[in-house]
Order: structure tokens, then sequence, then C-alpha cells
């Protein structure tokens, strides 16, 4: 069984979700059903055969959600210390050709955010950076074309 590199942060969300599909989704999906079997013939139901969909739409969450919970490897990042980049890293790059800076943070798939500079550890820019040192260049095919970015900091928070 493969496990989910995640931090703290990242798994209470994950938690969050299960306890609301369990304790409140569930039961409401299952009045759901019931009130629109009270209806009549279930064949031309469509408040029946939508509470259905959204039954086993909730099962189908809670069964992965499950999967990932127990598949998490919750990475302390405050622990870890270095120069090379890794797993929870915060990592400051200078765009080679431009000399901007800009700023990530590697997290695990369930946590990524571009908008908050989160990368997941799958990313193509991730997996370039990991085991990069400060002073290393990366060079990452994006959609607008080759970038080379160049490690100017990695810290650990």
């Amino acid at each position: 069984m493969e496990k989910i590199p995640m931090t703290a942060e990242g798994l209470e969300p994950l938690k969050a979700e299960l306890h609301q599909l369990k304790a409140v989704e569930r039961y409401a999906v299952i009045k759901q059903i019931a009130e629109a079997r009270e209806h009549g013939d279930l064949s031309e139901n469509a408040e029946y055969h939508a509470a259905r969909e959204r039954q086993s739409f909730i099962e189908g969450r809670v069964l992965e959600l499950e999967d990932k919970i127990a598949r998490a490897e919750v990475i302390d990042v405050s622990k870890l210390s270095g120069k090379i980049v890794k797993f929870g890293a915060t990592v400051t790059l200078a765009d080679e050709e431009t000399d901007e800076k800009v700023v990530y943070q590697i997290v695990g798939e369930d946590e990524a955010d571009i908008s908050q500079r989160r990368l997941s550890v799958t990313s193509p820019l991730a997996r370039a950076l990991i085991g990069k040192n400060i002073g290393d260049s990366v060079e990452v095919s994006t959609p607008r074309g080759a970038r080379s970015y160049e490690v100017v900091k990695v810290a650990f928070r």
C-alpha cells in the first residue's frame, strides 16, 4: 500500500469532509430518498433518481477519503531542516531569464493550491526541484515553453 505524503494542515480538511459526509450528508440523502419514495412511481421520479445519484457520490467519496486518510503519511514540516529541496520545503526560485522571484511550498496532492503558492509534490516543477540544493538550476516544460529557475532559498516552516 503506497503512502500519501501530506502535511498535518492538509490532513485536517480531509478528516473534516469525511466527518461531514458521514454525520450529516448520509442522513440527509437517506431522508431525501424516503421522501421521494412517498411520491409513488420510482421509474419516473426525478427526485428519487437525483437522491440516489447523490447517495452514490457520497458513498464513493467516503471510500476515497477513508483510503487517503488510512494511507496518509503525515510529515511535520517544522521538524525538517537543511538546504536540499524535499517535501514540505518552501522554495524561493529566481527565473533565470527575468530574475523574477517566486516562492512555492511543496505539499501533498490534496493540499496543492497554486493561488496560495502550494505545489503538488507530483507537479512537474516540484518533481524537478526535489533533491536540488541552493544555487542549482532546474528546467521545466510549461505551457508557455521551457523555463529555467535557480534555487535561491530553501526553508522549512
